[in-house]
């Protein structure tokens, strides 16, 4: 469709967003059954291609929890020559660490909770326990000159235990930029926030000395908000994004966690406002369109769909 969607921009957006790809480690850890490891290389190599800059690669995590990562040795070196783009990787310990320090990895993230009951179901221990577990993990990478960004998850609704309180998801939020982290992700694990409770966190966590410079943001799009939650982000000014080719995702320890935000459909809504982000969206659509044909099912992303119906 030429010249569609039209550039409309609107006042007050930053001029350029990063996309942090999350849908090869993200996406696929949700899949039922294993991706061929030759599959998933080729998707990240597909997305780099795209345009995308950030591409998270995999997890480093014992292959029991999640057994669809389980070929992060295997993957890591296939693709870690791609040129032009950053492959953080997901540590939950010192052991993983290690694992990702052994293959030439250059940015970890962690991922931490702001709920003591999913960060039990997660890290089977307490948001404090789990944050001492990460100390020492940051130490070291931070010594090895690496980024570390620090996920964290049920910031605006937990399916155990309901409304989050603001202050207890800044408090979890400072603690783990404390330990160094270079970047914040909010998660929006189970789809439940509103554009005005994006924009009370956001304001609550400057008030106590996080720049916004230092957040990303994390929605899933259960309720059909994810969309509407990141453009209220963007007002705020934050210029990271998190998102997944396709739709992909959700959480295999949060079961009403539903997809990603589709990075097709955040490109569409930011082409459409002028904003930059340096992805092909024909490219990344026929990227999501691959994958579908190797998971034998349509993606969920209603751009990927409009854009490769054919009459």
């Amino acid at each position: 469709m030429t010249g569609l969607p039209m550039t409309v921009p609107a006042p007050e957006l930053p001029p350029r967003i990063r996309i942090h790809e999350v849908g090869a480690r993200d996406g696929l850890q949700n899949e039922k059954a294993t991706v061929p490891t030759e599959v998933k290389a080729e998707f990240i190599r597909r997305l780099a291609a795209t345009g995308l800059t950030t591409i998270e690669a995999t997890s480093f995590v014992h292959p029991k929890w999640v057994p669809q990562l389980a070929d992060a040795e295997a993957l890591f070196p296939q693709v870690s020559t791609v040129e032009g783009v950053d492959l953080p990787v997901l540590v939950p310990n010192e052991r993983g660490l290690d694992r990702a320090l052994e293959l030439g990895a250059r940015r970890i993230a962690v991922f931490g909770s702001a709920t003591e009951t999913f960060a039990q179901k997660n890290l089977n221990r307490s948001v404090a326990e789990s944050l001492a577990m990460f100390e020492p993990v940051v130490v070291r990478a931070k010594d090895a000159k690496m980024h570390v960004r620090g996920y964290l998850s049920m910031c605006f609704g937990d399916p155990w235990e309901g409304a989050v309180p603001v202050h207890q998801v800044v408090r979890t939020a400072k603690a783990l930029l404390d330990l160094g982290c270079d970047e914040l992700s909010l998660g929006d694990t189970i789809g439940v926030a509103t554009p005005g409770h994006v924009q009370a966190l956001l304001s609550a966590l400057n008030e106590e000395g996080v720049p916004t410079g230092a957040i990303g943001v994390h929605f899933h799009d259960t309720y059909g908000q994810a969309l509407s939650n990141t453009l209220s982000a963007l007002q705020h000014g934050v210029t990271t994004v998190d998102a997944s080719a396709g739709g992909l995702g959700g959480c295999p320890y949060a079961k009403s966690a539903t997809g990603n935000l589709a990075t097709e459909d955040l490109v569409w809504m930011l082409d459409g406002l002028g904003i930059e982000t340096g992805v092909d969206l024909a490219a990344l659509t026929a990227t999501s369109v691959w994958l579908a044909e190797q998971l034998g099912r349509p993606s969920p992303s209603r751009t990927v769909r409009a854009l490769s119906h054919k009459d």
